[in-house]
């Protein structure tokens, strides 16, 4: 039964809630999130969610409002009596800052975590974490989906032949292998060291690619800048045609030109972030993880198993 899940959103990623709601067969919940006429956030829940479970989807990308919003929602819907509030978090932001490797600097992942469970969170729903660590962050239930069935469906129907998985670093070695044994094919590695927070240099590629089509996977994509880099590594070593999957692509106005002028046949990602379409360019195809996300929330409601849907 499904008569006491709601689903609500803030502004962040409204085309992918509606379609979760659709997928589920409920109306997409009614509530006000507006600025006042200084910029500061208001919310209103339009409809009685007493004893209700309550799912706000809310990818927490920047700016900082998508955070808040999402925050002061949970807030409200606690205030509102939800009997549980899950947040729904296609995007985790500020992941990227997980740990103190630097003097003076924040643990910005687990700050954001704090906030999320004091806001009134109940449960959380994420897909593809920058760093898996991430989970031990909360003292509450945490459900980590991954986005491989979308992906991996798209390049099995690709059918390429002579194909080979690429872990564009040392720490996506364990989810490139996830994904090179489920398409059944063998596994290389870009080995490279970052110089920047943003920039990196590849150093050497580890594994047989040459004469080969290849498929870097990755969680996400942001300046595109190191996903170029390892696309031109991997030609020098006499790669065909290369393919680069990402669940996350929080594209700048860089980006576009940056993959572009790379040697990337086809870049396929999710819409966890929505997307402008002038700042894509024709390489760039966006998947739905509407219906991944859906059943993960059906499944909860239900009180279900979630292990069908991992990879």
């Amino acid at each position: 039964m499904l008569d006491s899940l709601r689903v609500f959103t803030g502004n962040a990623n409204r085309p992918l809630a509606a379609a979760i709601a659709t997928y589920l067969g409920v109306e997409l919940g009614d509530a006000d999130v507006d600025r006042f006429g200084d910029g500061e956030i208001t919310v209103k829940i339009n409809e009685n969610v007493r004893g209700c479970d309550m799912f706000i989807v809310q990818p927490t990308f920047a700016p900082g409002d998508n955070l808040l919003e999402l925050l002061i929602m949970m807030d409200a819907a606690r205030r509102a009596s939800a009997e549980r509030v899950t947040a729904v978090l296609p995007y985790f932001g500020y992941a990227r800052q997980d740990r103190k490797d630097q003097p003076r600097v924040p643990i910005t992942a687990k700050l954001v975590a704090n906030l999320i469970t004091t806001s009134g969170a109940n449960r959380v729903l994420t897909m593809d974490l920058h760093s898996a660590q991430i989970q031990g962050f909360f003292d509450i239930p945490f459900d980590h989906l991954f986005a491989a069935p979308v992906l991996i469906q798209h390049f099995r129907n690709l059918a390429i032949p002579d194909l080979v998985v690429v872990a564009p670093d040392v720490g996506s070695i364990k989810m490139a292998r996830a994904y090179s044994k489920r398409l059944g094919c063998s596994l290389a590695l870009v080995d490279k060291r970052r110089t920047t927070k943003d920039q990196t240099e590849v150093m050497n590629v580890i594994g047989e690619v040459k004469d080969r089509n290849v498929v870097i996977f990755d969680d996400l994509i942001s300046t595109g800048g190191t996903i170029a880099k390892a696309a031109r590594a991997l030609r020098k070593h006499g790669v065909r045609e290369i393919f680069v999957g990402a669940t996350h692509a929080a594209f700048n106005e860089e980006t576009r030109k940056t993959l572009e002028d790379s040697p990337i046949r086809e870049i396929v990602v999710t819409d966890t972030i929505p997307q402008q379409p002038e700042l894509l360019g024709e390489k760039v195809r966006v998947l739905s993880v509407s219906k991944l996300l859906g059943e993960a929330i059906r499944r909860i409601h239900e009180e279900r198993s979630l292990s069908s849907l991992f990879i």
